[in-house]
Formats: C-alpha cells, sequence, structure tokens
C-alpha cells in the first residue's frame, strides 16, 4: 500500500454517492513517489508523498 515515509499520509477509504444515495466503495490515493534521499550523508531510497517533496522535507540525492 502506498504511504509516505515522511508525514504518514496514506490510503484513504469511502464511499461513492449516487443521486439515488446508493453507496459504493472507493478509495483516495496519495501521489507517492520513490526517490533518493540523503540522510545523514548517506543516500537512501523512500516513498514519499509529492506535496512532501514539493515543500523542501528532503535533500534529493543526485
Amino acid at each position: 500500500m502506498a504511504k509516505c515515509e515522511i508525514c504518514s499520509k496514506a490510503t484513504v477509504f469511502g464511499n461513492n454517492r449516487s443521486h439515488a444515495l446508493n453507496a459504493t466503495s472507493r478509495t483516495w490515493k496519495p501521489n507517492v513517489r520513490k526517490i533518493k534521499i540523503v540522510d545523514n550523508g548517506t543516500p537512501k531510497s523512500i516513498s514519499i508523498c509529492t506535496r512532501c517533496l514539493r515543500s523542501n522535507k528532503v535533500t534529493r540525492a543526485i
């Protein structure tokens, strides 16, 4: 299951609701990418959501 290792954002479950109020299950998945970061001077590969990536919460490895 997709989960951000920085903010712990994960898949959320809920229902689609039609005009007749029929309920069918659905999921909302976070936009998670696998990137390499620098953690204490060593490169490391983690899964991170694009919001954390855009907010510069980690430094990317080159």
